[in-house]
């Protein structure tokens, strides 16, 4: 199973602390309306933690292993290929899975595809230059590298696939082991930290609506009469 390091770091002490955070932030996070539509890709089975199932009841996860919390609505499909028409979904949850998704710009693509003009999307994923990360890896590797079949994505590649896909990023922010950091601002928005855990980014689908061009008609000179009126009027004095 490709995704056997995520759950097992999640079952070490760094590992659970970093969930508390990520329930915590995605409980922040979820702001739309209960009658909206929201999609998370990848299942993790505490989904019950941060959305109360039976309050957004337009609220489905898909997992091709069928993963998730038996409260939420369930879609076996691949995350590259989405079962759903374009423009349906109000938000989309992505928690770690892009690192593992051989065909992770292509998921990205789809989900531009199903998410609504405006829509919120919700990435997070392992930051590459956490040492505590590197280091549960190194720790378990002997047990763990078989199943290691993912590919950490810099915060940098992800904002670059966002803005190809004219997604604009509106803040990110950092998991530490003690708190988190949200982030605003360009400038903010490229600056990193190595401490950090892992980091969630927050996204809008930006719909642009180019103004057609049309062709300018060419101007005829016309003679114009000055005043016909008035030279009407001396004519008959």
């Amino acid at each position: 199973m490709k995704r056997d390091f995520l759950f097992a770091y999640f079952q070490t002490p760094r590992g659970k602390l970093l969930k508390e955070l990520e329930v915590a932030y995605l409980q922040r996070s979820i702001t739309v309306g209960c009658q909206q539509t929201l999609l998370q890709i990848g299942g993790l089975g505490w989904e019950n933690e941060f959305i109360d199932c039976s309050l957004y009841q337009n609220f489905s996860v898909l997992d091709a292993k069928k993963l998730g919390s038996d409260e939420a609505l369930k879609v076996s499909a691949k995350s590259y290929a989405l079962p759903f028409q374009s423009n349906c979904f109000d938000m989309i949850i992505v928690p770690h899975l892009l690192e593992f998704d051989a065909s992770r710009f292509q998921t990205v693509r789809e989900i531009e595809r199903v998410l609504k003009p405006e829509g919120i999307l919700i990435i997070i994923n392992f930051n590459p230059w956490s040492f505590s990360v590197l280091y549960q890896f190194l720790l378990d590797k002997r047990r763990l590298a078989d199943s290691w079949k993912g590919h950490f994505i810099s915060r940098a590649r992800l904002f670059d696939w966002l803005k190809l896909l004219n997604f604009e990023v509106n803040s990110k922010t950092e998991f530490y082991l003690n708190s988190t950091k949200t982030k605003q601002g360009l400038q903010a928005l490229n600056s990193f930290s190595i401490s950090s855990s892992a980091y969630a980014v927050r996204a809008i689908k930006r719909r642009f609506n180019p103004i057609p061009m049309t062709h300018v008609q060419s101007l005829v000179t016309r003679l114009a009469i000055a005043n016909p009126i008035g030279a009407t009027a001396n004519r008959h004095d």
